[in-house]
């Protein structure tokens, strides 16, 4: 089976799909990357808006964990974003 089946299969919107594979292919070998939404965004060429709109159809849908990370001085960080 394809590391992209269960994607392909689902009724997720194509910016999900773009993003899951983003993820994918960022990912270590436990599935776990934390690229910013800026980055994301301007990797694929989308807009933040629709980047935070894909990681919540993923993260609704099961295909990825999102977990907030926070620096020493208690400022956010970007998320660490776990694929399932």
């Amino acid at each position: 089976m394809g590391y992209f089946t269960p994607v392909y299969a689902s009724e997720l919107p194509h910016r999900a799909r773009s993003v899951y594979m983003y993820l994918h292919d960022r990912a270590d070998k436990d599935g776990k990357c934390y690229p910013a939404i800026g980055t994301i965004a301007k990797d694929l060429k989308l807009s933040r808006s629709t980047v935070k709109r894909a990681l919540a159809d993923l993260e609704k849908s099961s295909h990825i964990r999102k977990e907030q990370r926070w620096r020493e001085n208690g400022g956010k960080s970007s998320c660490m974003y776990f694929i399932l």
